[in-house]
């Protein structure tokens, strides 16, 4: 991919990976210029959701970011705080996390998915005014769906490893009484 095609995914919209009635519905950040550049959710090399997903139990392999359709197959779907890609996360205002916060909300209520696990625990934070929330289990729920802050896959986020990320999303799984189907077509 050029620096060229990058750029011109820039506030590219991708398109949410969901169906009514999820298991778990992840909520990234938003999509950054190489998954606006390939519609594919957490497309960019270094960020670790796939590895994580899978090491935590969610999946029964590794997807690439290429099957990401997959995912509803299992009973999971990926959507955003905020729609729109940008080169970096720090790119997006505070109103724009909040405003975020509002249609993510919408979006939860209308699918009804069992829990929404939101990739970053700064912007569920700020989309949701929850200043002091942590890692892990949040008090709020959202039209019905429990809600569970995840650390950011992010391959900036060095504060968190595969391993340690897997546990805690690992957590959820359990909490979600999930077992990921064991075929692997």
């Amino acid at each position: 991919m050029t620096p060229e095609e990058l750029q011109a995914a820039r506030d590219r919209i991708v398109p949410d990976v969901v169906a009514g009635g999820l298991r778990v519905l992840f909520c990234g950040i938003n999509p950054s210029l190489m998954t606006g550049a390939t519609g594919h959710h957490f497309a960019r090399p270094g960020n670790r959701f796939w590895p994580v997903l899978h090491l935590s139990g969610f999946t029964p392999r590794q997807l690439k970011p290429s099957e990401q359709r997959e995912l509803l197959t299992y009973g999971l779907g990926i959507t955003n705080v905020v729609a729109r890609a940008t080169a970096r996360a720090d790119e997006l205002a505070a109103e724009e996390f909040r405003e975020g916060g509002l249609i993510l909300t919408a979006k939860v209520e209308q699918l009804r998915p069992r829990w929404l696990a939101v990739v970053g625990v700064t912007a569920y934070r700020t989309a949701f005014g929850e200043r002091r929330a942590q890692i892990g289990p949040q008090d709020r729920t959202i039209g019905g769906a429990r809600v569970w802050a995840l650390p950011n896959p992010s391959g900036l986020n060095a504060h968190w490893t595969a391993q340690s990320m897997a546990a805690e999303y690992g957590r959820l799984r359990a909490a979600a009484d999930f077992t990921a189907p064991s075929h692997s077509d």
